[in-house]
């Protein structure tokens, strides 16, 4: 190689380190300026809140599939993207919003785009593609808005509360129906929110996208596994409000509370994670043959 190409490629290896540099600077002083009173509240409600605990983990496994994809990444050739600044832009006006708006879910979400935006700026819309999957990811760390968590979850005890009696009434239990509530001979149900099954089912939808990258190479048999992890979810769910019932029916309702209650939810959860891996290894032995 002529010298003048090694000092023009030194040259350039010289300005993209330097722009990574002043990159990642720039995100630095945002995150201290305009995400310093977002991100602690955040991480101290994915600490709190049993609904979306798996999120402390989730920029782990994000991490995790971003690693796998490092030979793709080396082989790409740097090509800053100016344009992404405008990612950056509208980040920033999502974070204003939010705060404006006192939504965390927007807030939240800024900060995601935020990131991707700067990876673009960087390095170029090729390695945002390459890291558009564990980006994406990220998006299970992000709590849903109260309004729509209210309104999948409810719906979900009503079923949660049909498919119990449905199953008590198969198992000889005798028992009625009262909206969310399942009426006893000695004792009262109530499928509440904590047991409509949303819990699990944002846990194992997370996990069923993780198994699919990992497990699974065909789009078709990708989506049959992430859409089947809502079925599990619920009727895994379902099956553990009907012992719960007979549990009530035969012992007293004080049996089917405290322990057992917190006990049943991880044996149910642990189930719909086997039925989970189960179904991903099949799809995978179909795909191979």
């Amino acid at each position: 190689m002529r010298p003048e190409a090694i000092s023009a490629t030194a040259a350039q290896r010289g300005a993209d380190v330097g722009r990574a540099a002043m990159a990642g600077g720039l995100l630095a002083l945002l995150i201290v300026v305009v995400y310093r009173s977002v991100l602690p509240a955040w991480v101290s409600d994915l600490w709190v809140d049993p609904n979306y605990s798996h999120g402390l983990l989730v920029p782990f496994v994000s991490g995790w599939l971003a690693y796998q994809r490092r030979a793709e990444l080396t082989a790409l050739r740097q090509q800053p993207a100016n344009g992404a600044i405008i990612l950056v832009a509208l980040a920033i006006a999502l974070m204003a919003i939010g705060l404006l708006a006192a939504e965390f879910f927007i807030t939240r979400v800024s900060f995601l785009v935020l990131i991707a935006g700067v990876v673009a700026f960087v390095f170029g819309y090729a390695y945002l593609r390459v890291l558009a999957l564990p980006l994406a990811f990220l998006l299970f760390m992000v709590p849903l808005p109260t309004l729509v968590f209210n309104a999948i979850a409810f719906p979900l005890q009503l079923f949660a509360s049909q498919l119990a009696i449905v199953g008590l009434d198969t198992v000889g239990v005798p028992a009625l129906r009262e909206g969310n509530v399942i009426v006893l001979p000695h004792a009262n149900l109530e499928v509440a929110e904590a047991c409509s099954g949303l819990r699990s089912l944002v846990s194992l939808g997370a996990t069923s996208v993780l198994f699919a990258v990992v497990s699974l190479r065909r789009l078709l048999p990708r989506i049959i596994l992430v859409a089947s992890s809502i079925a599990i979810a619920v009727l895994t769910n379902g099956a553990r409000v009907v012992g719960t019932g007979v549990l009530a029916y035969h012992y007293g309702q004080s049996v089917a509370e405290g322990f057992f209650h917190e006990f049943s939810g991880w044996v149910v959860f642990m189930t719909a994670l086997c039925c989970l891996a189960g179904e991903a290894a099949a799809l995978g032995r179909l795909e191979r043959r």
